[in-house]
């Protein structure tokens, strides 16, 4: 699959840290969904385009692995990319850097299935699909 990724920048809020001024673990998984909004706005569809269109996408999978950790107004780079593409589903990968010196802090992926508006999945004539394959293949 050929890559297209998007960089996201944005700094740690002061309400996505813990006591300790860290960046709390379950804000990362927020981090991830603004890159892959970004990745799809930046290549021409929005989610909101896509709803319009009769797809969502929930996610049925998420992982993250920490590397280094993020503190209050940190900046950080978020790296979207798609990885892997079928007729039922998307993965999006993502890292996050340091802004300041590339240093990771964080790695990981959602998985996502192509579903209509009442929740059965898309396996046809899923125009997201299309337009993904036509970008990576």
């Amino acid at each position: 699959m050929s890559e297209a990724k998007c960089i996201t920048r944005t700094r740690v809020r002061y309400g996505e840290t813990d006591k300790m001024g860290v960046a709390y673990h379950a804000h990362y998984l927020n981090w991830f969904e603004m890159g892959r909004s970004d990745f799809c706005r930046a290549n021409g569809k929005s989610f909101a385009i896509w709803e319009s269109e009769g797809v969502l996408l929930p996610v049925v999978e998420a992982h993250c692995r920490y590397k280094s950790p993020l503190y209050y107004e940190d900046e950080i780079d978020i790296e979207t990319t798609v990885t892997k593409l079928t007729k039922v589903s998307v993965v999006f990968s993502n890292r996050i850097f340091h802004a300041d010196t590339g240093r990771i802090a964080a790695e990981g992926y959602t998985k996502h299935a192509f579903t209509s508006a009442d929740g059965k999945l898309l396996r046809d004539g899923n125009p997201l699909y299309e337009w993904l394959s036509n970008m990576f293949m």
